[in-house]
């Protein structure tokens, strides 16, 4: 099996014949270089914020002290691979488009700038000494002890010598025994090491590249694509409604006109009967082409918003229905397209299944959420477990982050209550 992490190579049998050990000691005692000067940085830092105050210059000085954990914290996953090969990626996020101001923007935005600069305080202040201490201590005694013969041999002159400057080694079989007891307390210093410094890097990874840092990332990115699919759906679909009206439309209307006058020129008879049934035909195609196109994007809701959009669709239902939404502005385009098509769908399946008699539709915008009511007094028994309709909706809606509930008991009434979160749009309309 391969090893990844000295916490895995410690249960190893031969653990002290790796590398890992001396990995485990790398990775402790080089924590004190990253440490002081990260140390010697913040007092500098401090001093010149505290002196420059006075004029403002020290506001962005602390700005930028507060962006110090960023490359600190680079270096600590990077320092990191020296006891854990597994992969240690970056938190952050990508910025949200160019420059420097949105960058900084999104770094002062995220949870893990933070993190990470209080990980490089505590790093300056409390981890590094300790790291330092640990493997002085851990190393030190063990090789003390083990040399203790050769400091017989060269400075004491080969008749005493101060064991670790607290007993006093005046033979050499006293030595030789140091020197027993240091080789062995080196084996045992190899795993202490070891386990201090897996869970030294287990508390770096947790901090600076936690495990759900990854996920986290994949989330956002998942709902900024869906956010982009749902614009490029709503695109696609204005443009097979303009080539329809403008295409496809406007050929059967000169169809429809021009059979319309060899209707008129042509003597009765069989050929006038087949003309006069052609033009009927063209005339239902023309009308079902009008009502497909406004049942993909209509007209009036592009250019006159959610509302009037609504008070069309109720004009259209079967159903007499009461209309009641105060937009006093528009929202964005994927919203008004999905709450819309929600509605004449709901009014839809008024009509056809509910047995109503009237129907009311209300909505508001209110703290950021768009919510839409449809009612009816018809005789309820609505279930989006029975393949009502209401499961594609929800699905619908789901996509802008919305939800859908349902109240519909038996014998009526029905509410169908739809909640998009969202803002107003700001560009200007035609």
């Amino acid at each position: 099996m391969r090893l990844l992490t000295v916490r895995q190579a410690l249960a190893h049998p031969r653990f002290l014949l790796t590398a890992w050990p001396w990995r485990a000691a790398g990775y402790l005692l080089s924590s004190a270089p990253v440490g002081l000067a990260v140390l010697m940085v913040l007092l500098v830092g401090v001093a010149l914020g505290g002196v420059l105050a006075v004029v403002l210059v020290g506001l962005p000085l602390l700005a930028l002290l507060a962006l110090l954990g960023l490359p600190v914290a680079a270096v600590e996953r990077r320092r990191l691979r020296l006891v854990d090969g597994r992969p240690a990626r970056s938190p952050h996020r990508a910025p949200d488009g160019p420059g420097p101001a949105v960058w900084a923007r999104t770094r002062f935005r995220e949870p893990a700038t933070w993190r990470e600069l209080g990980f490089t305080l505590v790093l300056a202040t409390v981890l590094w000494p300790l790291d330092l201490l640990v493997a002085a201590v851990v190393l030190g005694v063990p090789l003390g002890l083990l040399g203790t013969p050769l400091v017989m041999a060269t400075v004491g002159g080969g008749e005493e010598v101060r064991v670790l400057k607290l007993w006093l080694a005046t033979s050499w079989p006293q030595a030789s025994a140091a020197a027993l007891v240091g080789l062995l307390m080196l084996a045992v210093s190899g795993y202490v090491l070891g386990a201090v410094a897996a869970g030294r890097a287990e508390l770096t990874r947790a901090l600076l590249a936690p495990a759900d840092g990854e996920r986290q990332e994949r989330v956002a990115e998942l709902v900024r694509s869906r956010v982009r699919l749902v614009n490029a759906f709503e695109a696609e679909r204005r443009r097979i409604e303009r080539d329809l009206h403008d295409g496809a439309q406007q050929r059967l209307v000169a169809l429809s006109m021009t059979l319309g006058l060899a209707r008129l020129d042509a003597p009765p008879g069989p050929l006038a009967d087949q003309l006069a049934k052609a033009h009927d035909e063209a005339g239902k195609a023309l009308a079902e082409l009008r009502d497909l196109i406004q049942g993909i994007h209509p007209q009036v809701l592009a250019d006159h918003g959610l509302g009037a959009a609504v008070a069309d669709a109720a004009d259209r239902s079967a159903v007499p229905v009461e209309v009641s939404v105060d937009l006093p502005g528009r929202l964005p385009e994927a919203v008004e397209a999905a709450a819309y098509f929600v509605v004449c769908e709901a009014l839809a399946n008024i009509g056809k299944h509910s047995g109503a008699g009237r129907a009311e539709v209300t909505g508001r915008h209110e703290g950021g959420l768009l919510a839409l009511e449809v009612r009816d007094d018809g005789r309820g028994g609505a279930d989006a477990e029975r393949g009502s309709g209401l499961t594609g909706l929800a699905d619908r809606v789901s996509v802008l982050d919305g939800t859908i509930s349902l109240s519909s008991p038996p014998g009526g009434p029905t509410l169908l209550r739809v909640e998009i979160p969202c803002e107003w749009r700001t560009e200007r309309f035609a």
